[in-house]
C-alpha cells in the first residue's frame, strides 16, 4: 500500500513523499534497530534506537560529549564506522539525490536527511524524529539491507539547503545501525 505523506516543518514548508507501508501481521511487534554512537577516538558517546512505524521509522538519539550547539545529522548508505578514515567508509547519504540534499531543498530531500540534533552546554544532546522515507523492513530504503546503514553526526548545523551536506562540516560521530 502506498501513501502520500505531507510533513510540515518549523518554517512552514511542506515536504511530500510516497512511502510503501510495510505489511505486518496483526499483533506482530514492529521491527527495531539500534546503534552505538562512537566519536573519532572510538569511544562510545551515545546510542540511537529506531522503531518501525506504519509509515516510517521513529528515531531516538542521545549523545554526550559533543560541543554545544546544533549538529547536522544524516543516515549514510553503508554500515561501517572506521575512525582511522574519519568515518568516510560510511559513504554518502541514503538515497542521494543529485543537488537535492536538505529538508528544505526544492530538489530534495534525500531519505538520509534528518533534522539537526541540539547539544546543550553540558554536552548532552537528545532528540526524536519520525523519518518517513526509510524503513527497517523489506522494501525501499531499508536501513538494514545487505550493506547496512549508519547514523552520522557532523561538527556544524545543517542548513537543509546547500550542497553537498548543508554546510555541516566534518564527520565527528558515527553509529552502525543493527537489527534489534
Amino acid at each position: 500500500m502506498s501513501r502520500l505523506l505531507l510533513l510540515g516543518t518549523v518554517t512552514g514548508a511542506v515536504i511530500a513523499g510516497v512511502y510503501a507501508a510495510p505489511v505486518r501481521a496483526e499483533g506482530d511487534a514492529p521491527a527495531t534497530a539500534r546503534a552505538d554512537i562512537i566519536d573519532l577516538a572510538g569511544d562510545t558517546i551515545g546510542e540511537a534506537r529506531l522503531t518501525q512505524g506504519a509509515t516510517g521509522v521513529l528515531l531516538y538519539l542521545r549523545v554526550e560529549g559533543l560541543t554545544p550547539g546544533a549538529h547536522g545529522l544524516h543516515l549514510h548508505s553503508r554500515g561501517i564506522c572506521e575512525t582511522q578514515e574519519s568515518f568516510s567508509t560510511a559513504m554518502g547519504h541514503v538515497d542521494m539525490v543529485e543537488g537535492g540534499h536538505g529538508l528544505l531543498n526544492p530538489a530534495g530531500p534525500e531519505a538520509g536527511d534528518i533534522p539537526n540534533i541540539f547539544v546543550a552546554a553540558d554536552g548532552i544532546g537528545e532528540m526524536e524524529a519520525y523519518l518517513t522515507m526509510v524503513s527497517l523492513e523489506e522494501g525501499a530504503q531499508n536501513l538494514l539491507d545487505a550493506d547496512g546503514s549508519t547514523i552520522m553526526i557532523h561538527e556544524n548545523a545543517d542548513d537543509h539547503v546547500s550542497q553537498p551536506i548543508g554546510g555541516s562540516g566534518a564527520r565527528v560521530a558515527c553509529g552502525v545501525i543493527e537489527a534489534g
